[in-house]
């Protein structure tokens, strides 16, 4: 996958078009990252929903490699609180490895993130912060 084109889809996932992301996903992709498991459309759109109902979530990419079989970044991850999401809301969900944030507060998150490829589309998703 060419550079340009993953930054379309940073570009959709920025933009919140969730269908337009999960269109760069395989059938039955993996995406998985601390501890959550979004392996089907309704779990991915639901997750996400319940956190951006809460935070923006802009990802920015700053080193970036890839091959026929995997893109691997480093970038951050900014989320800014648009409402409070409390540690009980987020336990509430299932969520407590969640960091909560308060509306107005900013977070900027260095993680690395490996998509494998197949035919060009995503297989499988993880990440780990530093």
């Amino acid at each position: 996958m060419e550079r340009a084109e993953y930054e379309h889809y940073v570009q959709a996932f920025n933009d919140r078009d969730y269908d337009k992301v999960l269109d760069f996903y395989a059938p039955g992709a993996r995406i998985g990252f601390f501890g959550i498991d979004l392996s089907d459309r309704d779990a991915f759109k639901r997750f996400y929903s319940f956190l951006h109902s809460y935070v923006k979530e802009s990802v920015f990419i700053e080193r970036f490699a890839s091959s026929d079989e995997l893109v691997a970044l480093e970038g951050i991850i900014r989320v800014e609180g648009l409402r409070d999401l409390t540690a009980d809301v987020l336990k509430a969900q299932g969520l407590e490895q969640f960091m909560p944030i308060a509306k107005g507060e900013v977070q900027n998150m260095r993680q690395y993130i490996h998509y494998h490829l197949a035919d060009g589309k995503f297989t499988s998703v993880g990440c780990t912060m530093a």
